[in-house]
């Protein structure tokens, strides 16, 4: 039985999280990133005795603990029937109509409809579940069922800045996704050595991160999410993905006695609301820590938010850990 998980986040607003299952034959189951105006070359060659020095345990451990320090003592996992929600909370002034990338997914006028079987566990099944997958989609935090209002997610990101107590951009939903794979891991009908995860936007992010903090994601697949966050900020690239969420920004300029969003804004903002994402956790050191499993990063080539000069470096470092796995084939970008 194969089974993925996706979070698919159409315009950054609104997060599922997509599992599906088909059966098949079971297989055996940080210093800082800081680089100059190099040449890609010379980045690549300065960064390879870094690679080097990347322990993935140690850095899976120390992501683990951040994580942690945010949230009160663990409790059992529990799973909470429910029905579908009929009108998810999208926390944008005009509701996404149409999506290119949706339009392509199974529709409910399939033959074999009447055969799927949906649980509602406050997911929907339907689509991948009629291509004979398992299919499991969860709301990110402060978004759809989760959400109270239309700025539940600003709101959240703005507390984050002041008071340091949740990490609501992407930390705090990585979370919930190694939760799941707790969850997953314990259905019968699931082979645990097969669950894979994708996402779109800040989908693929979560997706990133879900997979190099958490070994029980066996393939990853994160479109238009990689990114170089140091990497933004240190070639001034920055804008773009700053403007996706700019309330927390704004709000951060104003308590800086500052005139307009700077680097320094930037560099503070990402500390605090999710702290080592353009640092020891940004792509140069996560991304390859992903092998040896399978991996697949889909970015748009005029994408500014994740502009593909700032994959060189990770995708460099990728490349040399999935080589010395003696399995170069499992990346491609």
């Amino acid at each position: 039985m194969l089974l993925y998980v996706t979070a698919i986040m159409p315009h950054v607003s609104h997060v599922a999280a997509l599992t599906h299952s088909h059966h098949t034959s079971s297989s055996s189951p940080s210093p800082a990133y800081k680089c100059g105006g190099g040449s890609a070359q010379q980045l690549v060659a300065s960064g390879k005795q870094i690679m080097e020095e990347i322990n993935a345990s140690k850095l899976r451990s120390q992501f683990l603990h951040l994580l942690r320090t945010r949230r009160s003592p663990q409790v059992p996992l529990s799973v909470e029937l429910g029905h579908p929600v009929l009108d998810p909370m999208y926390q944008e002034t005009r509701h996404p109509k149409f999506s290119e990338a949706m339009e392509s997914c199974p529709k409910e006028d399939i033959p074999n409809l009447k055969d799927l079987k949906e649980e509602n566990l406050y997911l929907r099944t339907e689509a991948y579940a009629s291509r004979g997958y398992v299919a499991v989609a969860i709301d990110s935090r402060y978004h759809g069922e989760r959400a109270s209002s239309m700025t539940t997610y600003r709101d959240a990101l703005v507390s984050s800045w002041r008071k340091g107590d949740t990490m609501p951009f992407i930390f705090d939903t990585v979370w919930d996704l190694m939760k799941l794979a707790d969850y997953l891991t314990q259905r019968a009908d699931i082979d645990p050595s097969k669950i894979g995860i994708t996402g779109e936007s800040l989908g693929g992010m979560h997706a990133w991160f879900a997979a190099a903090a958490d070994t029980r994601y066996a393939v990853a697949v994160p479109i238009i999410g990689v990114q170089g966050f140091r990497w933004a900020i240190d070639h001034n690239k920055w804008q773009s993905r700053v403007d996706s969420i700019k309330d927390v920004f704004e709000e951060a300029r104003v308590d800086l006695d500052k005139s307009v969003i700077d680097k320094e804004v930037v560099e503070k903002v990402w500390d605090r609301i999710a702290p080592g994402l353009a640092s020891e956790f940004d792509s140069p050191y996560t991304i390859p820590i992903i092998a040896p499993r399978p991996l697949l990063i889909l970015n748009g080539e005029k994408d500014p938010r994740c502009p593909l000069e700032g994959l060189e470096i990770p995708k460099s470092r990728a490349r040399k850990a999935y080589e010395e796995a003696h399995c170069p084939d499992k990346f491609k970008v």
